[in-house]
């Protein structure tokens, strides 16, 4: 992982650098994709047999969860970062346009509360737009998947219990649809659901975490990401390990 020295005066001075735990969450996201990847791939095909062990699956849920979890931290530890950066004047970039840029970030939002409290696509939104440059439309399709994703992160790391009902016969407009309900309708076609997962069990969390999913927020997540630097015309700080963040 990257980190960037500040200061080296002499062997006698203090060496200050800023850690990139951002390249951290990343990494991890696709470390434990994988090896969700690697469970769902070794029991592939065998349906009808005993499948892997009450531990195996228990791994193969804590890859996947935790992997999802990591790349909604991958996004806000970027922005929060690239925030901390400008308002700390910390600028690594030779390129002068560019630190004016980050300064232009700086003197726009010097409210460091006001950017803490913000939802945490708001924080990429207002950069975007104090920098003068064009927002995220709610139609762009990695804008509203990173947005989906941000929504199972804080049902995951806020849940509340709800009755889960199964085989229901219910009539139009009977009643509010059931979190699963409501994700299985944004996200059913959006990648490969759980394979361990039986047909009956409902969609969130059973059918939907597992591999396809984590794959799918690191894939979206960088794609967002990707798109967000290329207006500001700076570079990611993830670029250099590229190469690492494969999710099979």
């Amino acid at each position: 992982m990257d980190k960037i020295p500040l200061e080296v005066s002499s062997d006698e001075s203090p060496i200050r650098f800023r850690d990139c735990f951002s390249v951290r969450y990343i990494q991890s996201a696709a470390v434990l994709c994988r090896l969700a990847y690697g469970i769902e791939k070794e029991y592939a095909g065998q349906a009808g047999s005993a499948g892997p062990d009450p531990d195996l699956l228990l791994r193969h849920e804590a890859f996947s969860l935790n992997s999802i979890l990591s790349s909604v931290a991958f996004l806000e530890s970027t922005i929060n970062e690239l925030y901390a950066d400008a308002a700390d004047d910390a600028y690594f970039f030779a390129d002068a346009e560019n630190e004016a840029l980050l300064r232009a970030i700086s003197d726009g939002w010097r409210n460091e509360k006001n950017f803490d409290r913000a939802p945490l696509l708001n924080k990429y939104q207002n950069i975007l737009e104090i920098v003068q440059m064009p927002p995220f439309e709610d139609g762009d399709q990695a804008f509203a998947n990173v947005r989906q994703l941000i929504e199972i992160r804080n049902h995951l790391m806020h849940y509340k219990r709800e009755w889960v009902v199964i085989h229901e016969n219910k009539s139009p407009g009977s009643r509010e649809g059931t979190t699963s309900e409501k994700f299985a309708k944004i996200l059913r076609r959006k990648f490969a659901v759980n394979p361990f997962a039986a047909g009956n069990l409902p969609f969130f969390p059973d059918q939907c975490l597992g591999h396809g999913c984590a794959e799918w927020a690191i894939v979206n997540s960088v794609i967002f990401t990707d798109a967000f630097f290329r207006r500001l015309g700076l570079p990611v700080p993830y670029d250099g390990i590229r190469d690492e963040l494969a999710t099979r």
